[in-house]
């Protein structure tokens, strides 16, 4: 069965960078979209990064635009969310969602409905 493991959370001060990872297991990532969401305590969960595994076109929430970047390495089954320039708003937990027969696109890329298959979540903690 086919299931995503998210790694790669932590803690880390203000200015930090982490790398997170999505990694499927059990199965193949569906060569349609990856997409990255987050779900800060007291607040709803919301779309961070999506990457069209087609043609790796990327998409991003403004507030994040210049320091996360999403890429995905299809021999590795894997998907990143690398996370520059880390700020304490940037504290939730992350998960990863893989999509089946969506091509995102600027108005949709963020749509939870159209994600499948999510992982169980990696805590950032962004803090002094």
């Amino acid at each position: 069965q086919l299931q995503l493991v998210e790694s790669g959370g932590g803690l880390v001060q203000p200015g930090g960078s982490l790398r997170l990872s999505c990694t499927a297991s059990g199965g193949t990532l569906r060569f349609y979209a990856i997409g990255w969401f987050r779900q800060a305590p007291g607040k709803e969960r919301e779309g961070v990064s999506c990457i069209s595994m087609s043609d790796g076109t990327t998409y991003y929430t403004d507030s994040v635009k210049g320091r996360f970047t999403i890429s995905r390495d299809h021999a590795k089954n894997t998907a990143y969310l690398q996370m520059n320039n880390l700020k304490p708003e940037d504290t939730a937990v992350y998960y990863c969602a893989d999509a089946e027969y969506f091509e995102p696109n600027d108005n949709t890329w963020n749509a939870q409905d159209e994600y499948d298959l999510w992982g169980q979540g990696t805590q950032v903690t962004v803090s002094l």
